[in-house]
């Protein structure tokens, strides 16, 4: 994908590293010109020393062909200026870091798909939500646990007719991680999954999976 990402701080600099690990094409924007120079140099990361609230700098990082605008700057009203920009300019989805819950309708209002706040950062979380919106969370079984999360299968699977044998039996898929459920939408049906169990196209499955593997199981599952 072709994200920008306006601010360099603590969270907009895990997001950049991890995202530029994950092969994403990114732009950063920050105002502070050594900010942008660590960046370039810890990630080869393409940076842009400039205002992200100016439309024209918003221009030049390209984002009238940009997948994704990560909002992580100082203040919510800076943060809300730039999402009405990229959205003016066509940025597809945007995503803001909400520094006061009182600023929470104006994000809706300037079309702000998804918020994050200081309260529930986790920066693995924000990750998974740019790189694979088909995963969702269902249920938190504690702090240090592991979570429930539900994948829809999508047609263009390599997935689709493998067992769920075959599917856990690779290197990539986590030990610790366990199918608990699919549901069969064209059936309207729930299966308790076996290692016999065939996957087939959007069907959606139920895992039970520490945080930090859901990641690496939605892309096994999904490609």
């Amino acid at each position: 994908m072709y994200i920008i990402v306006a601010g360099a701080g603590n969270v907009g600099s895990q997001i950049i590293k991890i995202l530029s690990e994950n092969k994403h094409d990114l732009v950063v924007i920050d105002k502070d010109k050594e900010v942008c120079e660590r960046v370039f140099a810890e990630t080869g990361v393409i940076t842009i020393n400039g205002d992200a609230n100016n439309i024209n700098v918003l221009k030049d990082a390209g984002a009238k062909k940009a997948d994704y605008l990560l909002s992580f700057l100082h203040s919510d009203p800076q943060n809300i200026s730039t999402a009405i920009l990229a959205r003016t300019l066509g940025v597809s989805k945007v995503l803001a870091f909400v520094r006061k819950h009182t600023y929470e309708e104006a994000y809706k209002a300037a079309g702000v798909d998804t918020t994050v706040k200081l309260s529930d950062l986790l920066i693995n979380q924000i990750v998974m939500e740019i790189e694979k919106p088909p995963v969702k969370e269902i249920a938190n079984l504690g702090p240090k646990r592991a979570n429930i999360y539900a994948i829809q299968i999508p047609t263009s699977s390599k997935n689709i007719n493998k067992t769920i044998e075959e599917i856990t039996g690779v290197k990539k898929f986590p030990q610790e991680s366990v199918f608990i459920g699919i549901y069969r939408e064209k059936e309207d049906k729930y299966l308790i999954p076996r290692g016999n169990n065939v996957l087939q196209e959007n069907d959606e499955v139920f895992i039970v999976s520490k945080p930090e593997n859901i990641n690496s199981i939605s892309k096994l599952l999904i490609k």
